[in-house]
Parts: structure tokens; sequence; C-alpha cells
């Protein structure tokens, strides 16, 4: 499992609010992000405080009960076994082998078998469990090649910002594209700074380029971004590159951004990960006409919408066939 809210949302509501007793385990990574992860729903959350689930105060008091667990640590729970295996995915993301009297079940959420640009990829376990469940949201699907996508990816970046529009960009692209460093390039995700310090502190578990990396330089650090606090301190003059949380465009500095681009033709809007169902990312994937505004007016949606997922359960057909 990892520390993503589409997993793990509902878990202070069931320690806080229900009359569930039991323990909650997690890897120090996860646990370390997951705080970060709901302190930013319950401020970025639309609903009012009748209706909120949980608040701050429930957060602290639930983030006490979690224990941590080591991979490849065994422990025992009135009778149960269990231990963790590297899921790749995202920092900390585990699969949970347990033991029942014998049984073996194998038990994860999304994972990737492919070494991504930081982490390594999941582990090849060295027996068959029994039973083995699964994350299935992309169970079917054969994915591009993530070489593929990243050239779609960064195709789109060059065109829209050789055109004068505005869009997102990966460092190292832009650090391989001397022609554009004059181009401007904002990180406006508190969240996104707040983690970034996490994965620093758990470097021991990127993959071998990155560790040797850190032993030279920082990886984490960016040289050609430049940290946005709120659209009051951006100069939207020329084209630029904007990394904006939340990723649905609920909200924040990200649907400001988007509002204030959607009509013009020359800017894009690039959708890098999974989105939830009701969330305006999803209802641009469609590319409708027009979209509804945070002030309830309409406004034509002319920029380019493209949806370029990093954020898969990167197992291939063709890797569970084999």
């Amino acid at each position: 499992m990892n520390f993503h809210l589409d997993h793990a949302a509902s878990l202070p509501y069931f320690l806080e609010k229900t009359t569930f007793k039991g323990r909650v385990f997690m890897t120090h990574a996860t646990k370390a992000i997951y705080k970060l992860f709901l302190s930013d729903y319950v401020k970025v959350s639309k609903v009012s405080v009748e209706d909120m689930l949980y608040d701050e105060q429930d957060i602290l008091r639930f983030m006490d009960k979690i224990e941590v667990i080591d991979f490849h640590q065994t422990l025992e729970v009135n009778g149960i076994r269990f231990w963790c295996y590297t899921a790749g995915h995202v920092l900390g993301a585990a699969m949970f082998m347990v033991d029942i009297a014998g049984v073996q079940v194998l038990y994860t959420g999304d994972y990737s078998r492919e070494e991504d640009r930081h982490l390594r990829a999941a582990e090849i376990l060295q027996f068959s469990p029994d039973i083995c469940i699964i994350e299935s949201t992309y169970g079917v699907q054969l994915h591009q090649p993530r070489n593929v996508r990243e050239k779609r990816f960064t195709d789109v970046i060059h065109s829209t910002i050789s055109q004068g529009g505005c869009v997102l960009i990966p460092d190292e692209y832009w650090f391989n594209l001397p022609e554009l460093h004059n181009i401007p390039i904002y990180y406006a995700s508190p969240l996104a700074k707040r983690c970034m310090a996490v994965y620093q502190t758990y470097i021991n578990s990127m993959n071998e380029r990155i560790c040797n990396q850190f032993a030279n330089s920082n990886p984490f650090d960016f040289k050609h971004i430049s940290t946005l606090k709120s659209i009051e301190n951006f100069n939207d003059v020329g084209p630029s590159v904007v990394m904006a949380s939340p990723n649905g465009l609920q909200s924040g500095l990200s649907r400001q951004l988007f509002e204030t681009w959607c009509s013009d033709k020359k800017n894009a809007c690039v959708i890098p990960g999974y989105v939830v169902e009701g969330t305006l990312a999803k209802t641009i994937i469609n590319v409708p006409k027009e979209v509804t505004l945070m002030n309830g007016l309409t406004a034509p949606l002319n920029m380019q919408v493209h949806y370029i997922s990093f954020s898969l359960m990167q197992i291939l057909h063709k890797q569970v066939c084999s």
C-alpha cells in the first residue's frame, strides 16, 4: 500500500470515528508523507465543517496510533505474522505478505516492476504465495513504455513554449535545452515542497543512480525552478512553466492558473497522473467546449489538454504473463 489518498484517506475516520480498536502499520516513509497529504486534504477540502469526516486534531491523534515497520521486518499480532517488500511506485510503497496458520497471502496496492527515475522497481519474491490480492485499476491495460510517454510529454512542452504559451515541464528536460533557459519555471505546491524534504531523508530508498548522485550533489535541488507561493507573486507575462497543486484542479493555485489560461489556445495543461471522478481535471480530459469557473460563470476551453500519466501502476500485461 502507499500514501496516496485513494488508498488511505478514510483511515483517520476509521480509527477516530468508529469502534475499530486494531493496530495500524506503515513503512517509515509512508507515515511521514501520509501525514502531509492528510493535512493538505483537510485544508483544500471545500465541504463545510459539519460535513468533514475529520479535522486536523483527529489527524494528530490518529497519527500517534500508527506503528512503523521496516521492509523485510517480520511482526506478529494475535498469531498472524506479516512482513513487507518494496513495491516501487512511490516512496515507502509496500507489498505485504501475511501468514495466517501457514497460508501466505500477498496483498498489494499499486506497484511498479519498472525502475523509474528515482525509485527502485518492486521486488521479485523468491516464492509463490498461496493467495495474491492486487490493485486492479490498470490490471488489464498495456501501457506505453516510459520513454514513449516522456517524449509525448516533452514534445507538448516544447511546442507550447515555442509558440509563447504557458505549461509545466520536468527539470531534467529543461536542463538539456539551454536555448530555453530564459523561460521561467515555477514550483507552486507547498505540499510537494514538504514531501521533497522527506524524499531527501530517505535517500537510501532511492535507486542506485540517485544514491550515487547524492554522494556528490543533491538530486532534489532543482536549480532551474523557483518557488511560487501565490498567484499575487506571479508575473504572468510571456511563456512560463508552472507545476501547481492540487492535481484535480478543484481549488487552489492550479485552479486559479487554469482559469486564467484556459481560454488561450497558445497554452497547454498537461495532466501527468491519476485524476479522480468529479474533479475538473477529469472533466477536461474529454476536452469540453466550455468549463465552469469558480464564480459559476463559464469560459471557453481553448487551451490544449494532454493526459500523459506517469502515476500508473506500471505493470505491463506482458510482464504478468511471463
